[in-house]
């Protein structure tokens, strides 16, 4: 109940604007579901996006693809990751899918994924005791 106040509360523009996240994240979830991560990733990347965002416009999409995550089941890290790229590749902007794998871990291989733009880290947290294996992106 709670949370559909919180979305009652929202502005006609930020509504469209989480109602077009729910879309890309439940799409791309579906497309990894179908797809391989590099079919998806070369679909992205063959956007255009030569700019660099604003904080405004990273905190926008971190906002929206988070809140979106919640709702989509299985909406993991590079699901996130992926639908923001895509987001910020849309409007122009250029981003980067950085996948890791966690430290010290014993035998247990645990992996991750951001999207940075920049130096700035959009989704997927702090990247502290992680090891960074590749960069994906403009």
């Amino acid at each position: 109940m709670r949370n559909l106040s919180r979305v009652l509360s929202l502005s006609g523009s930020e509504m469209l604007f989480l109602a077009h996240c729910l879309l890309v994240v439940a799409a791309v979830r579906l497309g990894l579901t179908l797809f391989s991560y590099n079919r998806l990733r070369r679909m992205v990347t063959q956007l255009d996006a030569p700019h660099e965002a604003s904080i405004g416009d990273l905190r926008r999409v971190a906002w929206g693809v988070a809140a979106a995550a919640r709702l989509v089941p299985y909406a993991s890290c590079l699901t996130q990751a992926i639908s923001g790229q895509y987001i910020l590749a849309r409007q122009g902007n250029a981003s980067k899918i950085r996948i890791g794998i966690e430290r010290d871990t014993g035998t247990q291989l645990k992996a991750h994924a951001w999207l940075m733009s920049g130096n700035h880290i959009v989704l997927g947290g702090s990247i502290n005791g992680f090891a960074h294996l590749v960069d994906h992106g403009q």
